[in-house]
């Protein structure tokens, strides 16, 4: 018999994988949300000198994060079932949307700096 939560769900192993995975991924992409939290932090330092572009890369770093935060359990489920049927996807979507947010605001924060010059 497994042990339960409070909630009532079982705490058993969504899957048997020894190398665990999962949970070296969900922790991959909780480093990569802190460091969403980070960014936003230090564009919050621009809006001094920015003004409103300060504030909006603060804001898109920081909708960038709370993706990221909505869905990992979406990913760490995914991932501990592709264990189990032996198939695995990329999570593509969530790959292009931090390498294209990567791109767009370094882009506009080197925009922002060369102006200045």
């Amino acid at each position: 018999m497994g042990r339960h939560r409070a909630d009532g769900l079982s705490l058993q192993a969504l899957h048997d994988d020894a190398g665990l995975q999962p949970e070296r991924t969900t922790l991959a992409w909780s480093r990569t949300l802190l460091l969403w939290v980070v960014v936003a932090c230090t564009f919050l330092r621009w809006i001094q000198a920015e003004g409103l572009l300060g504030t909006l890369l603060a804001l898109l770093s920081l909708l960038t994060a709370l993706y990221l935060g909505l869905t990992q359990r979406r990913r760490y489920r995914r991932s501990a079932q592709a264990i189990r049927m032996e198939r695995h996807r990329a999570d593509v979507v969530s790959v292009m949307l931090m390498g294209g947010m990567v791109v767009c605001l370094a882009a506009v924060s080197l925009w922002a700096v060369l102006e200045r010059l």
